[in-house]
């Protein structure tokens, strides 16, 4: 027997990037464990990951391309050749093209994070081809834009810094269930005696072990943070020397705070005053001590009408009280910007006529815009959907009207997976596709600051194919001979990060691949002596930028679109605020299929406060019913106060076809956007709930 060892990435949508070790006996993956030296991983996996080879070997794994025989929407295929499955997709798509090329639209997003795997052949196919543009805004759009009209950038803390602080604030995340690898150090801190304060309107798995838990109503986080402002500014919270030397527009900032008293803010955000005096107050004086108060602000609280603003707010806090002066200190949203990635060359734009302005949709109203016709305002009608890296019939918002656009007899729907999800049972065409074990790719990160490399560990099963090669073969038979389309995906991977910057002036693909991971070269403490990536070089309280594309340049709050307070006749026939963050053992729709994860799970649940469901003669057990006018879905209740007071929590994202009644918690979930770069508010929703 011959056994290897291949390093390896995580390649899922989590901060934590992961490194892997592959075990290989004979050809065959027998084990995922994480690399012991790998700072960030330290030896440890969440349970998701460490059954990886259940996920490879899955027996309902994709082997072959298949064609669809039945009607869509039901799942029926029969196995076809590559040669037929591509010589059908460049047929229809020619076709389209040579009418229109934006009637063709990518949707892809992060079934996996890999720079090769992920967008760039598939990038560079479009942009060729001329298709419509797809604003990839599911997860972090309004989040990331509110964060960099303050500081420049998404960067930030370093995840390694966070066990030296002295106070954390984990502010609308869940880190053991989606961030494992921060709350080992956050853990760490405590040990060694930090205070954590959870902000989050439910008592989550965090929350639960924290040793305060704000529960605060959903969508006025950003209400909170002025309410912070406030009672740091009246006491005299403040860091003056850096106040003035690396901050913009604090005289205005303290009118607006001024706006906000803690009675205000408590009555918005449905807590006590106290709790807002009393955070407050610990923050501004534990910094002031010169002890490292760390800020986790996750993408949660951002899936509301205001979720820009809310994270623009939370991200002013920082600079108040000079926490970035030591590296324990400041905030982390996303590492992201810390990696010079080399978009050009990876995705190759150039490619794009400049002829016809092209077309962009956004990811998150798929399901209006499947439903168009051709208008001079929208464009031509959605011909065709490539779908890779993405399942949008179980995750994207208003799951009805997706539906219905997938059904469409006229929508010719190619569909990359590993497995026959939601998606793929409305392809025309199902490719299977391999798994990161089977290929090669290269990964920035968005919660620590390591690049790292995957190696292919296996052959690829069955004809699965890697992303990248489905493109070359597409792009070749469409007779696009640009030279770009014959890079290996090693010679991709090469150029992903730009050389010539500071951060990354190390950077060596095979060096990489051999030691599987590598640091950036970044300050411990980023911004101790200001230098922010803004225009001005510091952090904007106020925000020219933010005036001149619309928006309020200072801190504000914008109300949910839908709550009892900020739309009270909704509220009279939906009174219950819903939110559906992630199940633990799934990874958005990923892991679903995966046996021994949802026996974990269980099934579908709806977590009620003991008063709701009492009003409502529903007990633990039950099954119920969720609805508002866009749609409905059942699931058993559970009965616990985990869930405030007009709230319930819908743990998610289950597939449609494996929960009892064929829906999950997207079919009410809404389309309309936040109040910055179009993102969804998943946790911006009303529904009533009743006793089937």
């Amino acid at each position: 027997m011959t056994t290897t060892t291949v390093r390896a990435v995580c390649p899922h949508d989590c901060p934590d990037t992961c490194a892997l070790l592959v075990t290989v006996e004979d050809g065959v993956a027998t084990a995922v464990r994480g690399d012991p030296d790998h700072p960030t991983t330290a030896g440890v996996l969440c349970t998701k990951v460490s059954r990886y080879t259940e996920r490879t070997y899955h027996p309902d794994r994709l082997l072959h391309p298949l064609k669809r025989v039945g009607p869509k929407g039901a799942g029926k295929f029969v196995r076809i050749s590559w040669d037929e499955a591509i010589d059908t997709i460049a047929t229809r798509l020619g076709g389209i093209a040579a009418t229109n090329p934006q009637a063709i639209l990518p949707y892809s997003y992060a079934g996996t994070m890999g720079l090769v795997q992920g967008e760039a052949m598939a990038s560079r196919f479009f942009n060729r081809l001329g298709a419509s543009h797809l604003e990839r805004t599911i997860c972090a759009a309004a989040g990331g834009a509110g964060y960099k009209y303050t500081i420049g950038a998404r960067v930030g803390m370093d995840t390694e810094q966070f066990q030296n602080a002295k106070l954390i604030l984990i502010w609308g995340g869940n880190p053991i269930a989606s961030n494992l690898h921060l709350w080992m150090r956050v853990q760490e801190a405590k040990r060694n005696g930090a205070k954590l304060i959870a902000i989050d309107p439910y008592r989550s798995l965090t929350a639960e072990k924290c040793h305060q838990h704000i529960a605060l109503l959903p969508g006025t986080d950003a209400a909170l943070a002025l309410g912070l402002m406030h009672v740091l500014i009246a006491d005299n919270l403040l860091d003056h020397d850096y106040i003035a030397h690396h901050t913009l527009g604090f005289e205005q900032l303290r009118e607006r705070a001024a706006e906000w008293p803690p009675e205000r803010v408590a009555e918005v955000c449905g807590i006590t005053a106290g709790e807002v005096v009393g955070l407050a107050r610990e923050y501004g004086t534990s910094a002031l001590r010169g002890e490292g108060v760390a800020i986790r602000v996750n993408y949660g609280l951002q899936r509301v009408h205001g979720g820009g603003m809310a994270v623009r707010n939370i991200t002013c806090l920082p600079a108040l009280v000079g926490a970035w002066r030591i590296a324990a200190g400041g905030v982390q949203l996303s590492t992201s910007d810390s990696f010079p990635k080399n978009k050009a060359a990876l995705e190759r734009p150039d490619l794009s006529s400049n002829d016809t302005p092209v077309r962009t949709i956004n990811m998150s109203t798929i399901g209006d815009d499947l439903l168009r016709d051709a208008s001079p305002e929208f464009g031509p009608k959605i011909a065709a959907l490539i779908v890779y890296n993405s399942n949008p019939v179980a995750v994207a918002p208003e799951s009805g009207k997706v539906m219905q656009g997938f059904a469409r007899e006229d929508l010719f729907t190619v569909v990359l997976e590993h497995f026959q999800t939601d998606t793929a049972d409305y392809a025309d065409i199902v490719l299977p596709a391999t798994t990161q074990l089977e290929h090669v790719d290269v990964h920035s990160t968005y919660g620590h600051l390591y690049m790292m490399a995957n190696n292919a560990a296996i052959a690829p099963l069955g004809e699965a194919k890697p992303n990248t090669e489905f493109f070359r073969l597409l792009a070749a038979r469409m007779g696009f001979d640009d030279a770009c389309f014959s890079d290996s995906d090693d010679a991709i991977a090469s150029n992903a990060f730009d050389k010539t910057h500071v951060h990354a002036i190390h950077f060596d693909w095979n060096s990489l691949k051999r030691t599987g991971w590598q640091k950036l070269v970044v300050p411990d403490a980023p911004f101790a002596n200001g230098g922010f990536p803004t225009l001005s070089g510091k952090c904007e309280f106020y925000s020219a930028q933010m005036l001149a594309d619309g928006f309020d340049p200072l801190p504000a709050y914008i109300a949910p679109h839908e709550s009892v307070a900020s739309n009270p006749v909704l509220g009279k026939k939906y009174p219950l605020a819903m939110i559906s963050p992630p199940a633990r053992n799934f990874l958005n729709s990923s892991f679903v299929n995966v046996t021994s994860l949802r026996a974990t799970e269980g099934e579908p649940h709806l977590d009620m406060h003991p008063a709701d469901a009492a009003q409502r003669q529903i007990v633990s057990g039950d099954t119920v019913r969720i609805f508002n006018e866009r749609g409905s879905f059942e699931a058993k209740a559970r009965v616990t106060d985990r869930a405030r007071q007009g709230l319930v929590v819908g743990l998610s994202i289950w597939w449609k076809k494996m929960a009892a009644d064929g829906k999950n918690a997207n079919e009410v979930t809404s389309q309309r956007l936040t109040d910055m770069a179009g993102g969804p508010t998943f946790y911006d929703v009303l529904v009533e709930v009743e006793k089937q």
